[in-house]
């Protein structure tokens, strides 16, 4: 019985190993602009990489009840839902290509234009309308063309919708 066990843990951790080692690259990279930190040089992005860790340690601990389901999937979503949960504590102009965006304006436009999420989608996930989804990456988009200016972070809706 504990041969069989430990098989199965095995293969367990080499078919996460092997899903790491194929989406690792860009979900860091997705938390690296929902962050804002630099990209460069290595190891400039600290909060990204502790979002990333957490992210996968969740995943790791639910893969055996993915029955299925896309662990990427899986895994951006927990990104999301920590990046959300973890900007009310520690928001702080960091220099990033999308420090110019408030919080709500990276997490949506990452989600949408970067991981491609349908708009339905990205509103179910953060838990607001799809008309405000569709606002909000609109207003993202103009900012970083330039053809708005950036909004004051006081007063600027949070992650869900909610005036900080």
């Amino acid at each position: 019985m504990r041969e069989r066990q430990t098989g199965r843990e095995q293969r367990r951790a080499q078919e996460f190993e092997t899903f790491v080692a194929g989406a690792a690259g860009r979900l860091l990279h997705t938390a690296t602009l929902l962050t804002a930190e630099p990209m460069r040089p290595p190891g400039a992005n600290p909060r990204a990489q502790r979002l990333l860790t957490a992210a996968l340690a969740h995943t790791y601990a639910q893969w055996d009840g993915l029955r299925g389901e896309d662990p990427y999937d899986r895994t951006r979503r927990e990104l999301a839902a920590r990046f959300a949960h973890e900007i009310w504590r520690h928001h702080r102009p960091r220099g990033g290509l999308l420090d110019s965006l408030t919080p709500q304006e990276r997490l949506v436009l990452v989600l949408r234009l970067y991981e491609g999420v349908a708009e339905e989608q990205a509103a179910a996930l953060i838990g607001v309308p799809v008309e405000r989804v569709r606002a909000v990456c609109n207003r993202a988009v103009a900012t970083m063309r330039g053809t708005r200016r950036p909004t004051s972070r006081r007063g600027t809706p949070g992650p869900l919708g909610v005036a900080r």
